[in-house]
């Protein structure tokens, strides 16, 4: 799906990451990848797991807080790629004590934070990639969870912030309709990952999805892996301003 397709994926952490089974479903679908992490201290294993791709893909780091980080990204994608086909955003962030107890009692300077990094990024790394896509159809994918649409235990302030990465995809992807591109989300069920760790009760949150699930079980990351190779796929390109769940059916389920 993907032979002969250039894509920039953001915020892999570690082998659990969904941005990581984006990064191999991609890769098996013949595309040719630029991978981030973080920091250097995430970009040493993510250079490690790079082997298991089984083709070549290029890493470096990149902090979406940093405007400056970000245009380097794009300086360096374009002198070692030419240009983009599709960017896939995986990066969500609010402080540990956000996470817990009641969304009330959100702080301002929390609120920024996972507001900024979470939903704001996308908006940015998207303006600063728009010259790498020209004229290429890109497809931009971003990641989102059910917490955008319900009220989620201990999720709070994450939830909010989705929500506002749900409404920046429809913005997007009108903006950038008329030249060509499109911007989508994927609504992934509850997965054992860095980012997850950080929610309060999270384990029992898993057990509960699985029980009320329309499939009766969790969601695997192979399988957000390959929604998201479809999503950025030209087999997809009547499609944008969408949000896919992809959650074995539970956002489906009244009871």
């Amino acid at each position: 799906m993907l032979h002969g397709k250039t894509g920039l994926i953001l915020g892999v952490a570690n082998h659990r990451s969904i941005a990581w089974a984006i990064a191999k479903s991609a890769a098996r679908e013949g595309a040719e990848l630029v991978l981030t992490a973080q920091n250097e201290r995430f970009l040493k294993s993510l250079t490690d797991l790079v082997s298991e791709l089984g083709r070549p893909a290029l890493t470096t780091t990149c902090d979406v807080g940093e405007p400056e980080q970000v245009a380097a990204l794009m300086d360096f994608v374009k002198a070692q790629r030419g240009g983009l086909d599709f960017i896939v955003h995986c990066i969500a962030y609010a402080p540990r004590e956000e996470l817990e107890g009641n969304y009330v009692d959100t702080s301002a300077a929390g609120f920024a934070t996972a507001l900024g990094v979470s939903a704001y990024s996308l908006t940015a790394l998207t303006k600063a990639a728009l010259p790498l896509m020209e004229g290429r159809n890109g497809a931009v994918l971003t990641l989102s969870y059910l917490g955008a649409e319900r009220v989620i235990p201990n999720y709070n302030v994450m939830g909010v912030a989705k929500a506002a990465l749900e409404s920046s995809v429809r913005y997007l992807a009108a903006d950038l309709g008329p030249l060509g591109h499109r911007v989508n989300a994927i609504s992934a069920g509850p997965l054992r990952t860095l980012a997850a760790a950080g929610v309060s009760g999270f384990s029992g949150m898993l057990d509960s999805v699985a029980q009320r699930s329309a499939m009766k079980r969790n969601v695997e990351a192979a399988e957000v892996g390959d929604a998201a190779a479809f999503m950025v796929s030209p087999l997809a390109r009547g499609i944008t301003g969408t949000v896919l769940h992809v959650d074995c059916g539970y956002s489906v389920m009244g009871i």
